[in-house]
């Protein structure tokens, strides 16, 4: 077979047809199952069209192999995670292409307790073995059951809070015609069980395969507006939205406007360190001031890892920190084993908000006067080593301080830069930050873009 392009550094995603398709779906499920010597697993699949035929070919695949397969049904990407954690299984996939465009579909891969399967860690062998097809014959073929694990999902996310800390609340959320819907109706159902006082008001709820109203990607501000007008219609406390497969949740405070995920994680770094005194967090170095600030007032220990799901997993397991979390929207908590999850932050973002008496803005509004970013940045350049050596060049006279631990961060009193290329696309990442000067941002900016104009 020829080569599979659709193999990424961190998980699987293809356009549909030549790229990925069932045929591919089989070998890719074959291989997994062989290259784990797996006996049980379990699969989930997003409300695309094409995730549950794609989801079928890579259980017969895995069934061919000698290994039972357990459906989890329609299900986000975290759901996998649970299960492969909860259950005892060899791992599990969730096909997913989360934001990608509507032609596109893909895959996650874990191991055991949810460990990540990526470039580093089996993605490549499994990928080698489904180009080969040189699969192993079994004496006798895995059989197939479909399992409901919503009720054991929705009581595990419920632990991370106290749900008697609840006051009033009325909360927007958008799902983006996604996945998210079923679980945030479950949410709602133990809610209303245990009287707590949330109100949900649901925009683009239900799941639907067409995404009538585009792709959910609350990344791009185009998505953002519908959110942001439902909160201020309805006078909410708070607005969530998610992407496809829900493993990222963008929080918007009551006057409608979009928080950058980089405050969310000091937020969250907050509401943990008043549950577990001292404990370790791990946070990406793209943003860092905010969190490190937050982090050693509440008591706790910040910790620096390189950007990726990959590496932010890997260093909590050594440090055995509590959380961690990416400017990016993606948050990793120790009791989740280390995975990510789009519904953990809100419940914890809303019970903060309960138990500080305070509202959104509040919350965020005077960290983001104290440390204002630029948010980050995509460039499309040709040569990102050359734009690189020249912003280093550049500054050089400053002396700022040098940190090559993800791309170049260069960092002085009064703020600190971080310019990468991204790890999954033909991009250069810029993120910018200042001591409570936003007038500052706004020039660095201007002057980094300067630079790339030059070499560009």
């Amino acid at each position: 077979m020829s080569k599979l392009s659709c193999f990424k550094a961190y998980d699987i995603r293809g356009r549909l047809g030549e790229e990925l398709n069932t045929d591919i779906a089989y070998r890719i499920g074959r291989a997994y199952a062989q290259y784990l010597n797996a006996k049980k697993v379990v699969v989930g699949g997003d409300i695309r069209e094409t995730s549950e035929e794609l989801k079928k070919a890579l259980a017969k695949g895995m069934m061919d192999a000698g290994c039972d397969v357990i459906d989890l049904g329609m299900t986000g990407t975290e759901q996998v995670y649970f299960a492969a954690f909860h259950l005892d299984v060899d791992g599990g996939i969730e096909v997913t292409a989360s934001h990608n465009p509507i032609d596109f579909n893909g895959m996650k891969l874990v191991r055991r307790d949810a460990k990540p399967i990526s470039g580093d860690t089996g993605l490549k062998d499994i990928k080698a073995l489904a180009e080969s097809g040189d699969f192993e014959v079994v004496d006798h073929k895995g059989s197939v059951t479909t399992l409901d694990l919503m009720s054991a999902y929705v009581e595990h996310l419920l632990g991370y809070v106290n749900t008697e800390n609840f006051t009033p609340l009325k909360l927007v959320v958008n799902a983006g015609n996604g996945s998210a819907g079923p679980s945030i109706d479950a949410i709602e159902d133990e809610f209303k069980r245990l009287n707590v006082p949330v109100e949900f008001i649901k925009v683009h709820h239900e799941p639907d395969p067409s995404f009538p109203h585009g792709i959910p990607n609350p990344l791009l501000p185009e998505n953002r507006s519908v959110t942001a007008a439902a909160v201020v219609e309805n006078d909410a406390d708070m607005g969530i939205a998610w992407d496809g497969d829900f493993d990222r949740c963008f929080l918007f405070d009551e006057k409608g406007g979009f928080i950058e995920g980089y405050y969310i994680v000091g937020l969250l770094a907050e509401a943990f360190l008043l549950k577990h005194k001292g404990e370790k967090v791990i946070h990406d170095p793209r943003l860092t001031w905010n969190t490190i600030d937050m982090v050693t007032r509440s008591g706790g220990e910040a910790i620096q890892s390189k950007t990726g799901h990959a590496f932010i997993k890997e260093r909590m397991r050594l440090e055995n920190a509590v959380y961690g979390g990416e400017m990016s929207a993606h948050h990793y908590f120790r009791d989740f084993a280390y995975c990510d999850s789009g519904m953990i932050p809100w419940l914890l973002v809303a019970e903060l908000l309960c138990v500080q008496r305070k509202r959104m803005s509040e919350l965020v509004g005077e960290r983001m006067t104290a440390f204002p970013c630029s948010g980050e940045i995509n460039y499309r350049v040709s040569d990102v080593p050359a734009v690189l050596e020249a912003v280093k060049s550049h500054f050089s006279d400053q002396m700022p301080e040098l940190d090559l631990t993800d791309g170049l961060s260069l960092e002085l009193p009064e703020w600190r830069m971080n310019i990468r290329a991204s790890n999954t696309e033909p991009l250069l990442r810029l993120n910018i930050e200042t001591r409570a000067n936003k007038t500052l941002v706004d020039r660095l900016v201007k002057e980094v873009e300067g630079i790339i104009d030059q070499v560009s």
